[in-house]
C-alpha cells in the first residue's frame, strides 16, 4: 500500500506546485512522472534497508542469487526514479520500469503463494496486488506512451 500512497502523494503534490506556478510541474504530466519516481525511489530504499531481507526471502526459489537479484533490482529501481524526472529521458524510464514491473510480478505472486510477511506483516494477496501491479503499469505506460 506504501508505494501506492507514494504514487498518488507524490502526484498530487507536484500537481499543486504546477497549479501554484512552478513551471516544470504544470500539468499531469510531469506531475506522474514526480509521483511514479516517489514510488520507485521508496521501493528502491527498501532493498537496502530493513526490508531487505523479507525481499529476498520473496524471490521465487528456482532463480539463482536472490540477494543479487534484489539489490540489481533496487539499483534499476533508484536509476529510474532518477531517470523519470528528467523530461528527455522519462519516457525511456518508465518503459523500462514497466518492464522491470512485470519481470517482478512473478516474485509477489510467489511471496503471496507461500503466504510469506514483509515488515511483520502478510504481503499482499495476490488479487489486490495485481491490481496495483495494472495501476502502476498504467502510470509507467502514460509516461511512457503520453504527451
Amino acid at each position: 500500500m506504501a508505494p501506492l500512497i507514494a504514487l498518488v502523494a507524490g502526484f498530487t503534490l507536484a500537481r499543486l506546485a504546477g497549479l501554484l506556478g512552478v513551471d516544470a510541474l504544470d500539468g499531469w504530466h510531469p506531475a506522474l512522472r514526480v509521483g511514479l519516481a516517489a514510488l520507485f525511489a521508496l521501493t528502491a530504499f527498501a532493498h537496502f534497508t530493513g526490508r531487505r531481507a523479507d525481499l529476498v526471502a520473496m524471490v521465487p526459489p528456482r532463480l539463482p542469487h536472490p540477494g543479487l537479484l534484489v539489490t540489481v533490482t533496487g539499483v534499476l529501481e533508484l536509476a529510474g526514479a532518477v531517470a523519470l524526472l528528467v523530461p528527455a529521458t522519462a519516457g525511456w524510464a518508465a518503459a523500462g520500469l514497466g518492464l522491470l514491473l512485470l519481470a517482478m510480478f512473478p516474485a509477489n505472486a510467489s511471496a503471496a503463494r507461500r503466504g510469506l510477511t514483509l515488515a511483520g506483516r502478510p504481503v499482499t494477496p495476490l488479487a489486490p496486488r495485481a491490481l496495483l501491479q495494472v495501476v502502476f503499469l498504467a502510470a509507467a505506460a502514460a509516461i511512457s506512451f503520453g504527451a
